[in-house]
């Protein structure tokens, strides 16, 4: 729940604990300390204050250092006789699973249901013998205005936490090698720092592209909004992704998507429909297709209005009879143990 901080980017735990308390659900909702030693400890009083007001215990899973504490709720939780469902996220996560692999069974097995926003986590859940329901991450879609783009301009935009797997250079790299053809074209780079803001900004500088990029920071919803509306084309490049919200968002605001095809992309995004694909780190194929949504206005109009129908799929109003379908089976489930989502 770190997200309720200002410029901290809201968790999908959040998101979703808000649109559950709207649905009329009770909800109990932790942790917002930003120290995750007392977001652990937080976490565990909670459940325990808590207990005799719990029916059911929805964690968020992303492995990485979180893992412990998604173990101990996960663990206090069936000690206590609640119902446990976990929600899967993090392109990372296979990784993780593949280095800690008893770890993980252990923990994800304490599910009466297993989810996640695509089908990329559940195959690498497969080998432990454990099933996954697919439940996509939901956006509230009133807060993006759709504009389709027929005729697109080279305004890029960028938009994702400074951190070393999303890969903000390639960005760059795209924007100047874009610019020996297109040179008026300028890129909006948005986000939390996450330790590599810096390097980047001194790429910009040494590629010569002072005033052509822009780093306005952290986004709230209305800034969002303001960035999107002045951009044309959105460029994905992470190095590792699942079901990343940021897509999601820019397509239901008509902003034509090219992004690297790795992770859980593979199942989010199809080629030419409702985004372009290129291989992961490959500056000169993303610059390539940055041209071709240039040059032909009736691609760049079909994945624009297909972006928009992707991320229909994601509003509440589709989401919310899925999770309540995953709550029912929960709640009818025993043993403890992560079963078939039908």
């Amino acid at each position: 729940m770190v997200g309720r901080h200002p410029g901290y980017i809201p968790t999908p735990g959040q998101i979703l604990a808000d649109l559950f308390a709207g649905a009329g659900y009770e909800v109990i909702a932790t942790s917002s300390a930003l120290n995750r030693y007392l977001r652990l400890t937080d976490i565990v009083q909670t459940i325990a204050r808590h207990r005799n007001r719990i029916d059911l215990l929805v964690i968020d899973v992303f492995g990485g250092r979180s893992f412990v504490g998604e173990d101990a709720a996960s663990w206090l939780g069936r000690l206590l006789g609640k119902r446990v469902v976990m929600n899967l996220h993090n392109g990372t996560f296979p990784k993780f699973i593949a280095r800690f692999p008893d770890w993980s069974r252990r923990v994800l097995s304490r599910a009466d249901a297993l989810v996640a926003p695509s089908p990329f986590l559940p195959r690498a859940v497969a080998p432990m013998g454990l099933r996954v329901g697919i439940v996509p991450n939901v956006i509230d879609l009133s807060n993006y205005q759709y504009r389709r783009r027929d005729g697109v301009r080279p305004r890029l935009f960028w938009m994702r936490s400074f951190y070393p797997y999303y890969n903000p250079a390639m960005a760059v790299r795209v924007l100047a090698r874009l610019r020996a053809s297109v040179p008026d074209a300028t890129l909006v780079m948005a986000g939390q720092d996450k330790g590599v803001k810096g390097e980047v900004e001194r790429l910009a500088a040494s590629m010569g592209l002072n005033g052509a990029v822009r780093f306005p920071g952290f986004l709230d919803v209305e800034a969002k909004r303001r960035e999107a509306s002045a951009a044309d084309i959105f460029l994905n490049t992470n190095n590792e992704d699942n079901m990343p919200v940021s897509v999601i968002e820019a397509g239901a605001m008509g902003l034509p998507v090219v992004a690297t095809e790795v992770g859980g992309i593979r199942d989010l995004l199809t080629h030419e429909e409702n985004a372009l694909l290129v291989p992961d780190n490959d500056v000169e194929a993303m610059t390539e297709a940055v041209r071709r949504l240039l040059n032909e206005p009736s691609l760049a109009g079909r994945i624009s209005e297909n972006g928009r129908r992707l991320a229909e799929r994601s509003s509440w109003e589709q989401v919310l009879p899925q999770w309540e379908s995953v709550f029912e089976k929960a709640m009818a489930g025993s043993g403890g143990h992560a079963r078939r989502l039908n």
